[in-house]
């Protein structure tokens, strides 16, 4: 039955429009950089066209992962979801703009944990009042993001607190880094393990069958992944005059635009799974993206930038970035282990980003 559904693609409306923005925006942002059109305009489009790449990266990996189980679409996810705004962070790196990464890094993760759950929390909540989160996923996620974040934060802290390691920050920001990303490596078969006896439904795990042929899937990844990395090159050269242009700080343009024009858009199907009930699904899917952002691109981009001799990124952080996100990390864990979650406490999480947002609107 599988095989006679995907023998052809089926193309829905919302496929259609992300795949055809992606395109147009694609061209235009390529258009922008060589043909020098004005910063902001050049800034707005190539943004514009990161978030649909994004999307159109986040859409080819869930109709390859669906074959394969919920296990293989997170190891795909972590892998590939955040293929635009690595390659925007390196390309940032490489113009030296490290409080733009540094910024970008922890704001991808706020994004995901205050604006995006808060959203899925507010949709959810609207339409089917209180909402159960009691998956045990979810619940092991939690906690493995609380451990990753602080382990993130030590080397601030020892900066901070001069310790004898704080001489030796770039040795010390590496070594975490692989350790990091070893304890990534330990959690892959237990994430495939899990998947298999998950305490969600199977029409959780799987909310609809893939649309797409796998030649489809892997084409269009391949090309969203192409895609990106130029586009992500255009949108670095038009970020700093569009910076200067609209008076806007290095760490807010990383821990707003940035984040979210790279990792939002791809974690609409969170809000969508909310939104059709899914609620211990969706808590899930959601809080994903940060765990990978902490145990995968933050590390990979520390190892990148001494490998490759670009601006020498450091896990070293500002005191308030580190306070925001292990006061955001706290609260989504909170609210994992009450169990439920209501619109309240999504207009809440909505407001506190926004209130971190503008704290940072003056550097």
């Amino acid at each position: 039955m599988t095989a006679a559904t995907t023998a052809t693609p089926t193309l829905v409306t919302s496929d259609k429009a992300i795949l055809g923005g992606a395109g147009l925006l694609t061209v235009l942002a390529g258009v922008a950089d060589y043909g020098h059109w004005g910063s902001v305009a050049a800034f707005l489009v190539s943004a514009g066209a990161v978030c649909l790449l994004a999307s159109v990266v986040g859409r080819s990996v869930e109709q390859l992962g669906d074959r394969f189980g919920p296990g293989a679409t997170g190891v795909l996810q972590s892998a590939l979801g955040n293929l635009p705004e690595l390659f925007i962070c390196i390309f940032s790196l490489k113009a030296g703009l490290l409080d733009v990464v540094r910024a970008a890094i922890v704001g991808s993760i706020l994004a995901n944990l205050l604006l995006v759950l808060g959203i899925a929390f507010v949709v959810g909540g609207l339409r089917h009042g209180t909402q159960q989160l009691g998956s045990e996923r979810a619940r092991t996620i939690v906690v493995l993001m609380l451990l990753s974040v602080a382990a993130m934060a030590i080397p601030s802290l020892a900066h901070w607190l001069h310790t004898p390691a704080d001489p030796h920050e770039k040795t010390f920001s590496v070594i975490v880094s692989v350790l990091l990303l070893v304890l990534f490596a330990l959690t892959l078969p237990f994430s495939l393990r899990r998947s298999k006896t998950d305490d969600v439904g199977p029409e959780e795990t799987s909310p609809e069958a893939p649309r797409w042929p796998v030649s489809l899937a892997v084409g269009l990844l391949a090309a969203a992944g192409i895609a990106a990395a130029f586009v992500s090159d255009w949108f670095v050269h038009a970020l700093q005059p569009a910076m200067d242009s609209l008076s806007v700080n290095q760490t807010f343009a990383g821990l707003v635009v940035v984040a979210i024009a790279g990792n939002a858009i791809e974690n609409v199907v969170g809000v969508q799974l909310a939104a059709a009930d899914e609620s211990a699904y969706a808590f899930s899917v959601i809080l994903n993206s940060p765990v990978q952002i902490a145990l995968v691109l933050a590390p990979a981009l520390v190892l990148i930038s001494q490998i490759f001799g670009l601006a020498s990124l450091t896990l070293v952080l500002s005191p308030m970035l580190v306070v925001v996100l292990l006061l955001s990390v706290i609260l989504a864990a909170f609210i994992a282990f009450d169990g439920e979650s209501t619109w309240l406490e999504g207009a809440s999480l909505i407001v506190l980003y926004a209130i971190v947002a503008t704290a940072f609107w003056w550097g």
